[in-house]
This record gives C-alpha cells, structure tokens and sequence, in this order.
C-alpha cells in the first residue's frame, strides 16, 4: 500500500460505552468526527419495570434512612439519661 491509499483509509469504531460511533484518521491517529450513538428504544412494559424498580429501591432506601435514624434517637436518649443521672449523683454528694 503506498501513502496515498493509507491516507485515505479511516478507521471507523463504535464506543462500546456509549455506542456513538468515531472516525480516526490512520496518520495522525486523531478523531475526525463522531456521531452520537442511537438508544435503544424499549417497550412500554420495560419502562413500567424499571420504574417500579426504582420505586422499591426508594422506598428501601428510605426505610433503611427511618430505622437509622430512630437508632440515633434512641443512642441520644442513652447518653442524656446518662449524663442526667450522673448530675443528679454529683449533686448528692455534695
């Protein structure tokens, strides 16, 4: 292959991540152009799916934020009744 015929050859690849779609020059090794890739397009019962997964998940999440949060509370509690009773010893020492 002589010069002429490697430059007018260009590479042309497809991002695996974003499925967009790029043209490398061969000679200097740089992107001449790229073109965003095309979604796929899913079914109504698909979307419905994963929304409803997205739903739980909240839902799950939020749980797990309530119950970490009544433990804190409680914690507190502890600590106060603690340090309560503890004045209430040092008072009657005095």
């Amino acid at each position: 292959m002589n010069k002429e015929e490697e430059k007018k050859q260009v590479f042309e690849l497809e991002c695996p991540n974003c499925h967009c779609e790029i043209w490398i020059d061969p000679v200097t090794q740089k992107v001449i152009k790229s073109e965003k890739g095309k979604k796929e397009k899913g079914s109504l019962d698909d979307l419905l799916l994963k929304e409803k997964k997205k739903k739980m998940e909240f839902e799950r999440k939020f749980e797990a934020t309530s119950e970490m949060q009544k433990e804190r509370q409680r914690k507190a509690r502890e600590i106060f009744e603690r340090a309560l009773t503890g004045m209430g010893k040092e008072e009657n020492d005095e």
